[in-house]
């Protein structure tokens, strides 16, 4: 059974008293869960804060970006070495934010997965298209060559310690969510390129919806058969809409796999 994950990226928002109230009321609330692994992956200042508010509960943590280095003149940068040490266990890279505005490319984001899974650390690793490049129908040959810069920095067998997340940029904090249909067979198309790549990798690599998942799509979203969970943005700064998304991650309707 591929594992199920919903995962909070709080990008660039928070401050200490803000994040205190919103980790306790979540960490409380996804002590009940028992299928699904609920995460909340913050700005870098606040791995300290989040590191000791979440000791010993259920509710696990990372960061939202990372070197490809693992130490050196690389002012600004953080290390997978130093996440590591605040108790990190999710890293998310390539997300479309890092690709559109700060200029990451495949090899990069393959060079910091790599990264991640030799700290021993799980990357989640961001593919997906623009609204122009759907339109234009190359969502495939667009998602095709971001898996395929992974996989041959990786291996299929290294890889099956990753995530992916299928992130439509066009549905990134714009309302617009893909269909279940979209989404369906954007996620049987990346399944399908990883096991030519490596036997049962398709089956076992969970992947992820990341676009506009709120509380109200979450639970029709989960339920299509190809969908693992979620990559949580906006709704995840918002105790009671992440509850409910974690709860339906735990439970998606109509399906045991």
């Amino acid at each position: 059974m591929r594992q199920r994950l919903a995962v909070g990226n709080w990008k660039m928002h928070g401050s200490l008293p803000e994040n205190q109230a919103l980790l306790d009321t979540v960490a409380a609330a996804v002590t009940g869960l028992h299928k699904a692994t609920c995460a909340v992956c913050v700005p870098f200042p606040y791995l300290a804060q989040t590191q000791s508010a979440l000791a010993g509960s259920k509710l696990a943590w990372g960061a939202q970006n990372v070197s490809q280095y693992s130490k050196g003149a690389f002012t600004g940068e953080v290390s997978a070495g130093m996440l590591r040490e605040f108790g990190c266990r999710y890293v998310i890279v390539g997300h479309s934010e890092r690709r559109q505005l700060f200029g990451e490319d495949d090899r990069t984001v393959a060079l910091k997965a790599k990264a991640v899974l030799a700290a021993g650390m799980v990357p989640i690793i961001c593919v997906g298209e623009t609204l122009a490049e759907r339109e234009s129908g190359v969502t495939e040959d667009v998602v095709g060559r971001q898996v395929a810069a992974v996989l041959d920095e990786l291996g299929g067998e290294v890889l099956k310690g990753a995530v992916l997340a299928y992130e439509p940029v066009w549905a990134i904090g714009t309302g617009r969510t893909a269909t279940p249909e979209q989404a369906q067979a954007v996620h049987t198309y990346i399944r399908g390129l990883l096991a030519k790549r490596d036997g049962n990798l398709g089956d076992v690599a969970p992947i992820l919806y990341g676009g506009s998942v709120k509380a109200a799509n979450a639970a029709e979203l989960f339920a299509i058969p190809d969908v693992d969970g979620g990559l949580i943005g906006g709704a995840s700064l918002v105790a009671q809409e992440f509850i409910a998304i974690c709860k339906a991650a735990d439970a998606p309707a109509g399906r045991e796999r």
